[in-house]
C-alpha cells in the first residue's frame, strides 16, 4: 500500500542543496574571472612600462644622431667609445618626462673602403663605422636597449 506526499517528505531540502551547490560553482566562476582579470590587468601595466622604455630607447637614437662630436672626426681610434649625454659620467641620463629617461654610447668599429654605389671615389674616402648602443628606461623599472650599426662617409 502507497501513501502519497510520503516521497515529498523525503525530498525536503534538496531544492536548498542544489541551491547551494549552484552558488558554491558561481563562486568559483567568478573568483577565477577576478583572478584572471588582475593578471591581465598587471600583464598589460608591464607591457606598457616595457614600451615606455623602448620609446626612450628610440628617442636616443635620434639624440645620438644630432650630436656630431659622437662620430665627427676626431672619434676615429678603433674600440674608443663615447657616451652620452655626458661622457665623463656614463649613468647619466636625459629626462624625457617624469618616468622616461635614456642615454647611450658610441663605439668606432674601424674603416674600410666605401660601398659600391655610395656616390663616392674609391680610394679619396673611407667609410666609418660605428655601432651605437641605447638605452631607454621607463617606470617600474624597466629597460629596454636598442643597437644599430651606421656608417658616415669622410676622409
Amino acid at each position: 500500500m502507497r501513501i502519497p506526499g510520503r516521497y515529498r517528505i523525503n525530498e525536503a531540502g534538496s531544492v536548498l542543496i542544489v541551491s547551494l551547490l549552484i552558488l558554491v560553482l558561481l563562486t568559483i566562476i567568478g573568483i577565477a574571472a577576478m583572478t584572471t582579470s588582475t593578471i591581465e590587468l598587471k600583464i598589460s601595466g608591464n607591457e606598457k612600462a616595457y614600451k615606455l622604455a623602448l620609446y626612450a630607447a628610440e628617442a636616443a637614437r635620434g639624440y645620438a644622431a644630432k650630436q656630431s662630436k659622437l662620430y665627427g672626426a676626431d672619434h676615429t681610434t678603433v674600440g674608443e667609445t663615447f657616451n652620452f649625454p655626458d661622457d665623463d659620467s656614463p649613468s647619466a641620463t636625459v629626462q624625457l618626462g617624469p618616468t622616461q629617461s635614456f642615454n647611450g654610447s658610441v663605439e668606432y668599429l674601424g674603416s674600410s673602403t666605401p660601398l659600391r654605389g655610395s656616390g663616392t671615389q674609391v680610394g679619396t674616402f673611407k667609410m666609418h663605422k660605428y655601432k651605437m648602443t641605447c638605452k631607454g628606461y621607463g617606470p617600474s623599472n624597466a629597460e629596454s636597449r636598442v643597437e644599430a650599426g651606421f656608417y658616415r662617409i669622410g676622409f
